[in-house]
């Protein structure tokens, strides 16, 4: 029986979910439901990418064939709608690194801390390597911060920085992480 586990930072950010499951399928243990021949288990973190870290090592990946990270997201991609539903194909972190002396910003990679190309990463990014699998919703690349931005000027400093990245989360590249480390 496929166990499908699904992460949010809140229950706020997939209520419905969770209505739509405690109305229409059965209950299969603590947060787990079946529904036909699936069985979800819905997990909330808490916010940030140190929650997403600790609940996720605290919990066991045992017997889980495809995890999903649901919430919302910031739009760093103008051409990105409001409550638009896209789906995340690679992850990064956006202000693990070092501010240098002149105000610029080095990541782990480029400040030479880190290998960019050492499992998990390739290329200093955390991919999906299931990212094919979901071709019904548009494919994006996401950043995960500290802090959200909302002052157009640190937004534009920040674009400039990391150009590709369409979203920004405060807890995707955790999990992104977790799952690539566990093979999910």
């Amino acid at each position: 029986m496929p166990k499908i586990l699904i992460v949010a930072a809140t229950a706020f950010e997939i209520q419905p979910l969770i209505s739509w499951l405690t109305d229409t399928a059965h209950p299969a243990g603590p947060n787990t439901f079946q529904t036909g021949a699936v069985q979800v288990e819905i997990r909330v973190t808490g916010i940030g990418a140190v929650a997403t870290t600790w609940h996720l090592a605290k919990h066991s990946f045992t017997g889980i064939d495809m995890a999903i990270n649901a919430g919302i997201a910031g739009a760093l991609d103008r051409n990105l709608q409001m409550c638009e539903v896209v789906h995340v194909v690679s992850e990064q972190f956006g202000d693990l690194g070092i501010e240098q002396a002149d105000g610029s910003f080095s990541d782990l990679f480029q400040s030479g801390l880190a290998d960019p190309q050492q499992a998990p990463f390739s290329q200093g990014k955390l991919m999906n390597p299931g990212a094919a699998a979901a071709q019904f919703l548009k494919p994006v690349q996401g950043v995960t911060v500290q802090k959200v931005h909302g002052f157009e000027t640190s937004i534009e400093k920040f674009r400039a920085v990391y150009q590709d990245a369409q979203v920004e989360s405060m807890e995707g590249a955790a999990f992104f992480y977790a799952c690539l480390q566990q093979q999910i």
